[in-house]
């Protein structure tokens, strides 16, 4: 079993073994639902490695690191402020030189390179972003780029079509994910926690598990639930049928890296604040943008990515409600090991 020193140690590629995405899941969440290291491992997860090391010999000031979970390239205004260069444009102006961004296959995995220092911003879920800062980890939030970003849990054809005929059988889900916590929430709902079996498996993996039978469900993302439910795979429920299941994206960054810019949330909230208005203005281009990044057809990209959940300020009062309800669910299921103000964990200008 992995010791939790390997979760605060830099990432080396060497000691780290394929094994490092389920293994980090499991034990950034403390989970009682067993991951084996013999679980299926994620192409992805070692890339995120490679990159590390290589964007860890930058570690300047004049160079932003930024981590971010999903594909080829960043999505949303993130996505959208880099593709469109007001991203360069605007970090220039700042003093930054160089824009260096890595990409994971999921939150724990970016946790991990926020906690060894390889990376100085990150861009993922609310679920394994409230985990990070509950182990006391010096993060600070900057912004919630999106919410009400919709979960799904889909079966495999053939199977299951209501959560009462889930009972004794497989739930698969990528741990540590926004759709984690919906699946927690929705069993809890249901009160049927422990008459299940909760796995990991990235969703790289979900439609060929789904396929082989190798589980009854899986609890997806906000992109690929659509896209298998084109596919013929049926929907059991969505987190939209409940208030608060929901999740939320947000952009974090480290306190030694703000302790060196302090004006820095300020100015990036208003790079992201820009793109948001400009995705919006232009959202036939955008979702061109989204669906060739992601490699989905554009329809289930309109659907997944409805522009209503852009926000363009960087706490919305809606998504605030929402992250802090994930954040006391987390508390009280004991996946986040202690509780903690919002407000407190919101980045402030800081003084020079």
């Amino acid at each position: 079993m992995l010791s939790f020193s390997v979760v605060t140690g830099s990432i080396s590629k060497n000691k780290f073994t394929s094994r490092l995405s389920t293994s980090v899941a499991c034990i950034l969440l403390l989970v009682t639902t067993g991951c084996s290291q013999g679980e299926t491992k994620s192409a992805q997860s070692i890339e995120a490695v490679n990159v590390n090391n290589t964007v860890a010999a930058s570690n300047n000031i004049s160079t932003l690191r930024i981590g971010y979970v999903g594909s080829s390239a960043p999505t949303g205004p993130l996505g959208w402020a880099k593709k469109k260069g007001i991203l360069d444009r605007e970090l220039q102006k700042a003093g930054f030189k160089n824009i260096t961004f890595a990409r994971f296959p999921n939150g724990p995995d970016l946790n991990e390179a926020l906690v060894a220092g390889q990376l100085d911003v990150g861009s993922l879920g609310d679920t394994p972003a409230i985990i990070l800062r509950a182990r006391g980890q010096e993060t600070r939030l900057l912004r919630i780029t999106q919410f009400n970003t919709t979960a799904w849990l889909v079966a495999k054809k053939n199977g299951a079509r209501s959560l009462a005929e889930l009972k004794g059988q497989k739930i698969a889900t990528q741990k540590g994910s926004y759709m984690h916590r919906y699946l927690l929430g929705l069993l809890a709902e249901a009160k049927i926690a422990k008459d299940v079996k909760v796995v990991h498996l990235m969703t790289t993996e979900a439609k060929a598990a789904l396929e082989r039978g190798d589980v009854a469900a899986y609890a997806t993302s906000s992109d690929l639930g659509p896209f298998l439910k084109s596919q013929g795979f049926p929907v059991i429920d969505s987190s939209a049928n409940h208030q608060g299941l929901s999740g939320t994206s947000l952009v974090v960054a480290t306190e030694s890296f703000l302790a060196k810019q302090p004006d820095f949330p300020q100015k990036f909230n208003a790079i992201l604040t820009e793109a948001a208005k400009d995705l919006k203005a232009n959202s036939e281009e955008y979702y061109q943008y989204h669906a060739q990044t992601t490699k989905y057809p554009i329809n289930i990209i309109k659907v997944s990515f409805p522009l209503k959940q852009v926000s363009e300020e960087p706490l919305p009062a809606e998504g605030v409600k929402l992250l802090e309800g994930t954040k006391k669910f987390l508390v009280s299921q004991g996946l986040a090991k202690s509780d903690f103000k919002l407000t407190d964990w919101v980045a402030k200008k800081q003084p020079r």
